[in-house]
């Protein structure tokens, strides 16, 4: 997505939820400035084991998907979308890469990135504390703002996690890329919402919100896009 379509859906965004952009951009400037330090990726750095992708995102379909995905006997490229990440390592699939914004179980997403997963850190309004408190603790790191890209940071489009790690996916190349544990419904799991006490719970109107717009924005680039979406 071409960064002047993605600030006309970035503007719906901010009217929709009452984002600030300054707030954006204050911690996209962070982000930067830490990358800029320490060292960031490019996505020709990334390695991309295979031109299928299989994106899993924290829906309530995740954990039958993945013994769906474990039994295939073909090679992909895989991204989990932050919370994810924990769902995976339980079935002791290490992910490629981790699509997160620091909401997710912290631990597992910095274990699997220890075991060499590249993390790609979405910087946003609400998550500057996150962002000073987990950064030191990661390596490996590219960086993605919401707004102008610039610097370290990145703007592949995409929204929440998921759709960004689909729209990262067909930034690598992907020539087919497979949606798992993506429900974009009215239910999220614990993978979703490390605090809830059950596997399962209703989603928040801001949550029903955020799923809505990633499924319109994945569908936007099946329709756009150079690359095969495939629906588990």
């Amino acid at each position: 997505m071409e960064v002047q379509v993605w600030l006309r859906w970035y503007t719906r965004i901010l009217d929709d939820f009452g984002f600030d952009r300054r707030a954006d951009e204050e911690s996209a400037s962070y982000l930067d400035a830490f990358l800029r330090e320490h060292g960031c990726l490019r996505v020709d750095d990334i390695d991309v084991p295979s031109s299928d992708f299989i994106v899993f995102g924290a829906g309530p379909s995740l954990r039958s998907h993945l013994k769906r995905f474990r039994a295939l006997d073909e090679p992909m490229t895989v991204i989990s979308a932050d919370g994810a990440t924990t769902a995976l390592l339980e079935e002791d699939v290490l992910p490629d890469i981790i699509v997160t914004d620091l909401d997710g179980k912290m631990e597992d997403i910095i274990e699997a990135n220890r075991q060499g997963a590249v993390v790609v850190v979405h910087a946003h309004g609400n998550n500057l504390p996150a962002l000073r408190r987990y950064l030191p603790l990661l390596q490996n790191i590219i960086g993605t703002t919401q707004s102008i890209p610039h610097g370290c940071l990145h703007n592949f489009g995409g929204f929440t996690d998921g759709d960004r790690a689909v729209f990262l996916a067909a930034a690598l190349g992907a020539g087919r890329i497979v949606l798992a544990g993506m429900d974009f419904g009215e239910v999220v799991t614990r993978y979703s919402r490390p605090d809830m006490d059950s596997e399962l719970g209703p989603a928040d109107p801001v949550k029903r919100l955020k799923l809505e717009y990633a499924s319109r924005l994945i569908d936007w680039l099946e329709r756009n896009g150079d690359v095969r979406i495939e629906r588990w």
